[in-house]
């Protein structure tokens, strides 16, 4: 799969690419949307992992493009902030957690 250089960019996986001499940029400045299927193959997890997710209530906010979900890369960062563990071995929501 190959995504626009500016969807690379915005996920903190090419900055080096900003450099680049490039006409691949968003329209109108908008930022790139994922596909339900661009964002599994990103996580590496199967497509109907998402849908279960949506399902769920769970993973990052999407929007509605007609029938389509679509995922705003800046919701996919945030998503995947929340999802880091706060130590090795210690889920994120117990990043609150005092010790002890």
């Amino acid at each position: 799969m190959e995504w626009p250089v500016a969807t690379w960019v915005l996920l903190g996986l090419g900055s080096h690419l900003l450099d680049m001499d490039t006409d691949r940029t968003p329209a109108g400045g908008l930022e790139p949307l994922l596909s339900i299927e661009d964002l599994a193959d990103y996580l590496g997890i199967p497509v109907t992992t998402i849908y279960d997710w949506r399902v769920d209530g769970k993973g990052p906010c999407g929007i509605r493009v007609g029938r389509h979900v679509k995922f705003a890369v800046s919701d996919v960062r945030d998503w995947l902030a929340q999802q880091r563990e706060a130590a090795p071995g210690q889920s994120g929501s117990d990043r609150t957690t005092e010790p002890g």
